[in-house]
C-alpha cells in the first residue's frame, strides 16, 4: 500500500491541525494503521495508531489527551486530529501501517507540523 500524508502546515501553539493519509491499493482496512513523527535531529517516533476496524487505539504519553486517530476505511484514508498544539509537537508527521506500533514497510509522504510559540 502506498501512503501520501497531508494537512500539515504553521500553526500557534494551542491551536489545531487535522491530518489525512491516504492509501492507495485495496488492501487498506487489512492493516492496523499508524502516525509517526520526526523532529529536526530526533529519530522517528511512535505517535498513534489504530487497529483495522478502528475499534482500538492507542497513543504516546506525549500526545494522549490532546491527539485522536480514526480511520474511514471506505475512503482508505486514516486521519490525526491535533489538539493544543504545542511548539514540541514541530515535525514532519507520516503515517504507515503498523504491527503493534512497528511500522511496517516504506515510509510514504510525510508532512509537516510547525508549531509557534
Amino acid at each position: 500500500v502506498q501512503l501520501q500524508a497531508s494537512g500539515g502546515g504553521l500553526v500557534q501553539g494551542g491551536g489545531s491541525l487535522r491530518l489525512p493519509c491516504a492509501a492507495s491499493g485495496r488492501t487498506f482496512s487489512t492493516y492496523a494503521m499508524g502516525w509517526f513523527r520526526q523532529a529536526p535531529g530526533k529519530e522517528r517516533e511512535f505517535v498513534a495508531s489504530i487497529s483495522r476496524f478502528g475499534v482500538s487505539t492507542y497513543y504516546a504519553d506525549s500526545v494522549k489527551g490532546r491527539f485522536a486517530i480514526w480511520r474511514d476505511n471506505a475512503k482508505n484514508t486514516v486521519y490525526l486530529q491535533m489538539n493544543s498544539l504545542k511548539p514540541e509537537d514541530t515535525a514532519v508527521y507520516y503515517c504507515a501501517a503498523v504491527q503493534g506500533i512497528t511500522p511496517l514497510g516504506s515510509w510514504g509522504q510525510g508532512t509537516q507540523v510547525t508549531v509557534s510559540s
